[in-house]
């Protein structure tokens, strides 16, 4: 687990709206620091295909293919890994699945992906396909002109996934041994029935101040007609914390 042994959390709730804030407990960090790597790595691929990549070429010469996929200036390493500890926190903290590692397919290291920054997904008893739609914001500071931002991002196409967003996880699930929830994925964007209750929403943000109480006003400013879920994670070296874990993860001979 990262979080549980990283972070305390702080739960405020009201109705189906929730504000999740985490703070490093004390040397908490030293504890995740092996696993954060690791999470970072399987992002960009595969953990069994860069074992390869050391057994054929050795440590440099695999570092030098995770180089190619992960991203250099530190804006967007800064939104990449929003994206990567947003995704971790949804499969430790919810009953949702992020089935698809989307920073594998990007076209370029320093390309942002277009679409939703995370889709969750999940079948309840009756077999119902839940979503989780998702945005992530990190920055050194986090303001109101950002959570407005990745709110209007959430709401768009009436707070349903996007339907790219959807199609991109469907067709790589229907490539590997998940068919079935891929043809779901299909079938809904087909029909567009999903209704709001069936998507949730989540905004992820992670940054150096305090949770701003931008987020708070935001939260209760959304809509009432599906679950959500503001989540804040404090990193106070923001900049040097995410510098760090990239460094990290490209030293492969030295964990």
């Amino acid at each position: 687990m990262l979080y549980q042994t990283w972070c305390d959390r702080h739960v405020e709730e009201e109705d189906n709206k929730q504000l999740w804030r985490f703070a490093e407990r004390n040397g908490g960090r030293a504890t995740i620091e092996a696993i954060l790597t690791t999470y970072l790595r399987s992002h960009y691929d595969k953990l069994d295909q860069i074992a390869e990549d050391v057994r054929e070429l050795g440590y440099l010469g695999a570092a030098a293919i995770l180089s190619e996929r992960m991203p250099r200036s530190a804006r967007a390493r800064s939104g990449e890994l929003g994206e990567i500890l947003a995704t971790e926190l949804v499969e430790e903290h919810l009953d949702f699945m992020v089935p698809v590692r989307r920073l594998r397919y990007k076209d370029g290291r320093e390309m942002a992906l277009r679409g939703d920054d995370f889709v969750g997904l999940k079948l309840d008893a009756q077999s119902n396909l839940h979503f989780l739609k998702g945005e992530s914001k990190s920055r050194a500071n986090l303001t109101k002109a950002t959570i407005s931002e990745a709110r209007e991002a959430l709401s768009r196409d009436n707070g349903r996934p996007t339907a790219t967003s959807l199609l991109f996880v469907a067709d790589r699930l229907m490539e590997g041994e998940r068919r079935e929830m891929g043809r779901m994925i299909r079938n809904e964007v087909a029909s567009r029935a999903a209704p709001p209750a069936r998507t949730s929403h989540m905004l992820f943000t992670m940054s150096g101040n305090a949770t701003p109480q931008a987020l708070l006003d935001d939260l209760v400013a959304a809509d009432g007609i599906r679950p959500h879920i503001s989540a804040h994670l404090r990193i106070e070296d923001h900049q040097a914390f995410i510098q760090a874990y990239y460094e990290r993860a490209l030293a492969l001979g030295n964990d």
